[in-house]
């Protein structure tokens, strides 16, 4: 029954002293898992996990337009590609098609591949 606990609170510990940039990186990490997730939740039929991952997928990335700061161009560029992510998992969802789900991850991956770029060329720890 400890081990869940410590496990837990070394989980919370690291989101509490991670840097702005790494937590960026666990919310990538987080949307892909929880769309590979969807995915099998399709596959095994289980509509009510495809759905609920689908929706913590939709989480993140509104979470992550929500952080874009405005006064730079580029955050216009982001946010069409969140918006177009979220159109996506909105119709993955109602379909439960796992082949649109499999787009956004590979869009997801892509992000993320290029967040860790990002994070080696500043040494940010973490990448």
């Amino acid at each position: 029954m400890a081990l869940p606990n410590a496990y837990t609170q070394y989980n919370n510990s690291k989101i509490l002293t991670a840097s702005p940039a790494e937590l960026t990186l666990m919310l990538y990490d987080g949307a892909i898992k929880f769309c590979n997730i969807a995915i099998m939740g399709i596959e095994q039929k289980d509509i009510q996990k495809a759905h609920n991952n689908i929706v913590r997928v939709q989480r993140i990335i509104e979470e992550f337009r929500s952080t874009l700061d405005r006064k730079y161009p580029v955050a216009e560029d982001f946010d069409r590609v969140y918006v177009y992510l979220l159109q996506r998992l909105l119709e993955a969802n109602l379909h439960k098609d796992p082949e649109i789900l499999k787009e956004v991850l590979e869009h997801l991956r892509s992000m993320r591949d290029t967040w860790v770029e990002v994070m080696k060329k500043n040494k940010y720890k973490g990448a």
